[in-house]
């Protein structure tokens, strides 16, 4: 009853495509009812809980569907290409969007692990530990439920909104998810720290060595550690973030070059060579394939960005 009541919230506040906000800081709630091809998209540390329809995304070649019976926990920041080839007006996409706060999350992790009795040990999934798909339980449900009901009066939200979030944070630590969340956000959460070094360091050339001084590890153990929480050596890793960025970059109007640079190809051609061999096309040619037709321009691009800063 409670997922139908959430439901019925995110439908009585969405009425057209797009994101809107609940009045509690990276919380919002959606709704997306265009077709889309799974495209390049960079996941941030976020929950997406779908309560219509259905999700799709490929990671390191793998498709994975979520829908109304798995939320997804993204700990750690992914490259993927993520669509919602399903999605219609008679059955759109609807859902809540929830950034993961790294200090509320720290926090409650550490806490956590300092409770006696209170971690489990890690299981096995059908996802590498970066991304998760977890299970509706009567915890994380009820939780977003009495988080979404505060966007009826903005007193509560202000007032009650960044405790009904970290209670929904805590659900997500002892749920499905809370193993791969727990390993990004408490204490040995080094692979994470990795990457957000090299997410903020895109644009320059940084090697394996530098990634693994970053967080004080040897080149080997760093690269075992690093494939077993990815399932990508880093090498392909780093190679898939500036791709990743890349082709998002193209398809929002930058020309080739520059979306070369700014990801950290010196050598256009190496560019053009590398995204074709990840994307099939080269760079001009993905770019042109991307462009929306005439009359559909604003809507579609509305959808389009909602699926970069969404994961949708």
């Amino acid at each position: 009853m409670s997922k139908e009541q959430i439901k019925q919230i995110i439908k009585n506040r969405v009425s057209e495509d797009g994101l809107v906000e609940t009045g509690v800081r990276g919380v919002q709630i959606f709704r997306v009812s265009e077709p889309l091809r799974c495209t390049p998209a960079i996941y941030e540390p976020t929950v997406v809980a779908i309560v219509n329809g259905a999700k799709e995304a490929i990671l390191d070649g793998e498709r994975h569907v979520y829908d109304s019976s798995r939320y997804m926990c993204c700990s750690t920041t992914m490259p993927v290409e993520a669509g919602t080839p399903a999605a219609s007006p008679e059955n759109p996409l609807l859902g809540a969007y929830i950034s993961l706060d790294t200090k509320v999350m720290t926090e409650l992790s550490i806490e956590m692990e300092s409770a006696a009795g209170a971690i489990r040990k890690p299981k096995s999934g059908p996802l590498p530990q970066a991304i998760t798909l977890a299970r509706w339980d009567n915890a994380f449900t009820e939780a977003l439920l009495r988080l979404l009901q505060l966007g009826g009066s903005p007193a509560d939200t202000a007032i009650l909104g960044d405790s009904r979030l970290r209670e929904l944070y805590y659900a997500i630590l002892k749920g499905d998810a809370g193993d791969s969340a727990r390993r990004s956000f408490g204490v040995g959460n080094e692979i994470a720290r990795s990457i957000e070094y090299l997410s903020s360091h895109l644009s320059e050339a940084v090697t394996i060595e530098d990634m693994a001084y970053q967080v004080g590890m040897s080149r080997a153990v760093f690269h075992r550690k690093f494939k077993e929480a990815t399932s990508m050596p880093p090498i392909q890793f780093a190679k898939s973030m500036r791709l990743t960025n890349a082709a998002m970059k193209l398809a929002g109007g930058m020309n080739v070059n520059d979306a070369a640079m700014e990801v950290g190809y010196v050598s256009s051609s190496q560019f053009s060579r590398e995204f074709k061999r990840m994307y099939g096309q080269s760079p001009r040619q993905w770019a042109n394939s991307k462009q929306l037709p005439d009359g559909m321009h604003r809507q579609q691009a509305q959808v389009f960005d909602l699926l970069q800063r969404t994961m949708i």
